[in-house]
């Protein structure tokens, strides 16, 4: 099975957060992107917020240059 990533570039954010999150499984994957949302974005973990989490996630590894953002 490969690598799973998340990529806080993608998001609209208004720190331009750089973080990537990458991890060998959804699950694993999933919860710490939560975290990281919770933590650093001020978000409340919901369902909704983790269904658009896992929208997010890419197979593979993160490209270097930032991704475009989602409006």
């Amino acid at each position: 099975m490969g690598r799973k990533f998340i990529d806080c570039r993608a998001f609209p954010s208004e720190m331009n957060c750089s973080i990537t999150i990458i991890a060998d499984t959804e699950a694993e994957l999933l919860d710490a992107a939560a975290q990281h949302a919770v933590a650093v974005h001020g978000h409340q973990d919901t369902p909704e917020l983790r269904e658009q989490l896992r929208g997010a996630i890419r197979d593979g590894m993160p490209a270097e240059a930032a991704p475009s953002r989602a409006a």
